[in-house]
């Protein structure tokens, strides 16, 4: 029997047409919303257009505020950059070089890798300030920050106390290995003479070196250093024995 209508083409062919199909309407269940009401679970049709217009108007403004968030956020973490910083030189602050101490000492504590604390004092500087002026002695700050830096690894930390004490905490450096890197720290900095407009005169420093154990506090590790610096200067007679 012969069925008017009936379809002559192969299977395969139907099979194929069908498959197609499908995956169109599957593509169209996937592809992404672009009604901007659809998060309600309406559709713009359902609603009027000037519910539309505000309903734009404050998705428009919910991305400005992220924007504004995104922006506030960029502003604290240089902010926080900035608070870490010394006012003066380019180095780390007094408070954020503890916190670094403290981060090694863990480090120490943990992997047992070795690292050193060393402390620099400049010698009669308050006589600079007394017959320079400010200005020269400020100068001075800055051209021990510069030379130091320059002589450490990238993974060295250098930082600045207050005053005319300054702190370079070495990785990977056991005491006697810091205590040679601070007798050359000491020599670039003493090597070249200070300039201040006409007035031309040496750097003198002083360091003490203390490696950084597990057991030690921070305080306590700045102290020692701090004594031993004190100690070379009373060797070298720049201070009176106590």
């Amino acid at each position: 029997m012969k069925i008017t209508g009936a379809r002559t083409e192969p299977f395969s062919a139907i099979r194929k047409r069908a498959l197609v199909h499908a995956g169109a309407q599957a593509a169209a269940a996937q592809a992404p919303v672009v009604d901007s009401t659809a998060f309600l679970g309406l559709g713009e049709g359902d609603l009027t257009p000037a519910v539309q217009g505000a309903l734009k108007t404050l998705l428009t403004e919910i991305d400005d505020l992220r924007g504004e968030v995104g922006r506030l956020k960029a502003k604290l973490t240089e902010v926080e950059g900035l608070a870490d910083r010394d006012a003066l030189t380019p180095l780390l602050n007094r408070r954020a070089l503890m916190r670094e101490l403290s981060r090694i000492r863990t480090f120490a504590q943990r992997y047992g890798s070795p690292a050193s604390l060393v402390y620099f004092d400049l010698d009669g500087f308050k006589a600079v300030n007394d017959r320079y002026g400010h200005a020269a002695g400020d100068a001075c700050l800055c051209a021990v920050a510069e030379r130091l830096t320059a002589q450490v690894r990238e993974s060295d930390i250098v930082g600045r106390m207050g005053g005319d004490e300054f702190a370079v905490i070495l990785v990977q450096a056991d005491a006697a290995t810091a205590e040679a890197k601070a007798k050359s720290l000491a020599a670039a900095i003493e090597t070249t003479p200070i300039r201040f407009g006409e007035w031309t005169a040496p750097l003198h420093i002083s360091y003490g070196v203390c490696e950084i154990t597990p057991d030690a506090e921070p305080e306590a590790l700045i102290a020692a250093a701090d004594a031993a610096m004190f100690a070379r200067k009373r060797e070298a007679r720049i201070i009176p024995p106590r």
